[in-house]
């Protein structure tokens, strides 16, 4: 009997250790989140968040086999939706294509777009940009019988890749000899170059690795280019938004927050490759200066 008291005991202390720290992390988010910027009035009242994400780029953003938004770019919503009301449900996505990204922010029609979206000198005179949370490198996607040092032969080849995408303006800049197969989406670039319209497809790495791992007839290059990190778009001048923003981005890596989520997204034998490209603790990164898309090789 006094041996069942003593387990009791011991139980109920750990129950209330267990609560006090609880309460003392809860205590510390909740300070935390008094001294960072305040969520913009119009979204706090609206007690939601409205954002655009890519629908057909996993692992970024996708539709799942249960019909809901999945990736990288979609788990970050849910993040920013938890700190703003405590739910990552609090959130209405958006599908967005590459060229269309730009104008959903400028119409009003969402409050950021989080959708692979490569900062570039040109869109940030159009757009502003939340600070970096991810580097990319574009790769080629190829039939395994092509060379894997595909950028010197690229003349008089034909490549797929996105309207508005910086892929599209660096191969018109750089390559005049290669021909572009340039469509509005990544999953008609994908079928364009599956059709055989196309001997490669370029765009990013981190989403052509998933295809070239299913299929065993395909294979990225060695070459890799533009290594360029993403951001969260904003419409120009929304200032505000902006520093809540970039605070909670500072947040989530102080925390290793993308490590996590990279871990959900992406094939596990990838997963420490990619871990260079995510914000953590002792990783920073930035925007490239000038236009990427006029620097040739």
């Amino acid at each position: 009997m006094k041996r069942l008291a003593v387990v009791v005991l011991v139980t109920a202390l750990a129950g209330v250790a267990l609560a006090t720290w609880g309460g003392a992390a809860s205590a510390r988010e909740a300070d935390e989140a008094q001294r960072l910027p305040a969520l913009p009035a119009n979204i706090k009242e609206r007690g939601r968040f409205n954002i655009a994400v890519k629908c057909d780029s996993p692992p970024f953003g996708y539709i799942d086999v249960r019909g809901r938004h999945a990736g990288f770019d979609v788990e970050i919503a849910r993040w920013f939706s938890r700190f703003a009301f405590g739910k990552p449900t609090r959130v209405s996505f958006t599908c967005v294509t590459t060229p269309a990204r730009e104008p959903v922010l400028t119409t009003d029609r969402v409050d950021m777009v989080i959708a692979t979206f490569t900062y570039t000198a040109d869109r940030d005179t159009r757009i502003d940009f939340s600070r970096a949370y991810y580097k990319a490198t574009g790769r080629f996607l190829v039939q395994n019988s092509a060379p894997n040092n595909y950028l010197a032969q690229l003349a008089g080849k034909t490549v797929s890749t996105t309207s508005g995408s910086i892929y599209d303006r660096w191969v018109k800049n750089c390559f005049k000899d290669t021909k572009l197969v340039v469509t509005d989406s990544f999953t008609n670039a994908l079928l364009a170059f599956r059709d055989g319209r196309a001997d490669a497809l370029m765009w990013d790495d981190t989403v052509l690795v998933g295809i070239a791992a299913a299929d065993r007839n395909l294979k990225l290059t060695s070459d890799t280019f533009l290594a360029l990190p993403y951001g969260i778009g904003i419409k120009q001048g929304n200032t505000a938004l902006k520093r809540w923003i970039d605070s909670r981005l500072a947040v989530m890596k102080r925390r290793d927050t993308f490590n996590t989520i990279l871990r959900n997204n992406v094939p596990p034998r990838v997963f420490a490759g990619f871990q260079r490209n995510i914000l953590r603790p002792n990783n920073n990164f930035g925007y490239a200066q000038g236009d990427a898309t006029t620097q040739c090789p």
